[in-house]
């Protein structure tokens, strides 16, 4: 028997961003209902962020371990998965149990619905035989799929997603990886560490293809010198398995390629159609949901996270949490504001990047001015050795003397980012910028020297 029932939000996914609405929302003494089809947390602490970054820590022990003849003595260890992947389940995800996260919701006064979710009219949600009616409203916070391309015959293989990957207990000898966007080349370089014989196909001339190509062509170098294959400018045209290992073919021809595993790392979707979004006049088909910049889609309607389009990052879902709850609760505060939206790609070198990249920057109309500064030529750079291996790249709208858009690539290059993202996000004076002191000696303070070269 069909229910309803009357309610003041309804949070339809418990991802970073939902779970943060839902819990703060209850504490803030509303009536909410959180639904949540597969585990509270959402992909990032359970097949994304969190385990990605044990594997990686991981696989930078090994590195370094190899570069210590050259700096410090002989050096010797033995790469063992097991100790990867017991982390990973022990420590990350609990054996993939979600109760922890559970019960931090309902002590926050939260009720948390289990079960898949679909709009059934304005601030109306079915879920199994229940519908909730929100007073107030809904927020949407669903994330999204791992994109499966159509390559004939790939449907019928038991290839591999990022998840099957987080948990997988045990190294395969070898691994294709469909795709070399972050997630693609993360995962590669950290299997090729580990002893298994990787190779990427990237269809596109460069891997990751959103940032600035000297990104790509850093993350190529370092990937080949872990002994991975990248074929880039390559389409899978067929995909067989035999029962033991699959068989990728090229558009180019050539003997096709063989492992015992298949990653697809090509990128991820929002499924609106079964969010039922055409129940409140949106397009079901489109590749994600507009909102303006108090994150409203619609009457009586929010949503946040990876289905808004802006990112498919922890930071961006929380970052866009934060702005509904203010608006759900009516609290006046700033409209989201993605200019200065950062990114990392957690290779070795880490590979950061806030803004807009060159190509961006000039398909905009503005005039540019841009500086490429490698890390070797500072004193932390020489210092630093074997894994040093990076640069600065700075973005200017000359017109105003801003920085639009950066990229810190090298060792932490996620952490001397931050300067960056300031720097953007505040749109200070490149002027002011030159006239700092930069602490030597440090990685950051290639910033300084790009910051001089800009032309």
């Amino acid at each position: 028997m069909r229910t309803n029932e009357q309610v003041d939000v309804v949070v339809v996914g418990l991802g970073p961003g939902g779970e943060h609405i839902a819990g703060t929302l209850a504490e803030a003494g509303l009536d909410v209902v959180g639904i949540e089809a597969e585990l509270v947390g959402g992909e990032c602490p359970y097949w994304g962020c969190v385990p990605s970054k044990m594997m990686i820590r991981a696989g930078n022990l090994l590195a370094e371990a190899g570069r210590a003849p050259a700096l410090a003595g002989e050096a010797a260890v033995a790469p063992d998965w097991g100790k990867v992947s017991g982390r990973v389940r022990g420590e990350a995800t609990d054996d993939w149990n979600d109760r922890v996260a559970a019960d931090r919701l309902t002590a926050k006064g939260g009720r948390l619905v289990r079960g898949r979710a679909r709009m059934s009219g304005t601030r109306r949600v079915s879920v199994g035989d229940q519908t909730f009616e929100a007073r107030r409203g809904v927020v949407l916070a669903t994330g999204t799929r791992p994109r499966v391309p159509p390559v004939p015959g790939l449907a019928r293989t038991p290839y591999w997603t990022n998840r099957d990957a987080m948990a997988a207990k045990e190294l395969p000898a070898s691994m294709i990886v469909l795709g070399g966007g972050a997630i693609g080349v993360e995962l590669a370089q950290v299997f090729a560490r580990f002893g298994c014989r990787v190779t990427v196909v990237e269809g596109q001339d460069r891997l990751l293809s959103q940032e600035e190509p000297e990104a790509g062509e850093l993350a190529t170098r370092a990937l080949r010198a872990d002994g991975v294959s990248v074929r880039t400018a390559a389409r899978a045209t067929q995909v067989g398995h035999d029962g033991t290992a699959f068989t990728v073919r090229l558009e180019e021809g050539g003997e096709p390629l063989r492992a015992e595993r298949l990653l697809v790392a090509t990128g991820r979707y929002a499924d609106l159609a079964t969010l039922g979004v055409d129940a409140v006049e949106l397009d079901p088909e489109a590749r994600a949901l507009h909102t303006d910049g108090q994150m409203r889609a619609a009457d009586g309607l929010w949503a946040v996270g990876d289905i808004t389009g802006r990112g498919a990052f922890t930071h961006v879902s929380m970052y866009q949490a934060e702005i509904a709850v203010r608006d759900i609760l009516g609290q006046p505060g700033p409209d989201a504001d993605y200019r200065a939206l950062p990114r990392v790609t957690f290779t070795d070198p880490e590979i950061g990047a806030v803004g807009l990249t060159e190509r961006q920057a000039r398909q905009q109309g503005l005039r540019v001015r841009t500086s490429v500064v490698p890390l070797s030529s500072s004193t932390r750079g020489w210092i630093h050795g074997p894994g040093g291996e990076g640069f600065i790249k700075l973005v200017e709208d000359a017109e105003r003397g801003v920085l639009v858009g950066a990229t810190s690539a090298g060792p932490a290059g996620g952490e001397v980012l931050y300067g960056l993202n300031v720097a953007v996000h505040a749109e200070a004076p490149v002027a002011r910028l030159q006239h700092m002191i930069y602490t030597y000696p440090t990685f950051h303070r290639t910033i300084e020297a790009a910051l001089g070269a800009l032309n």
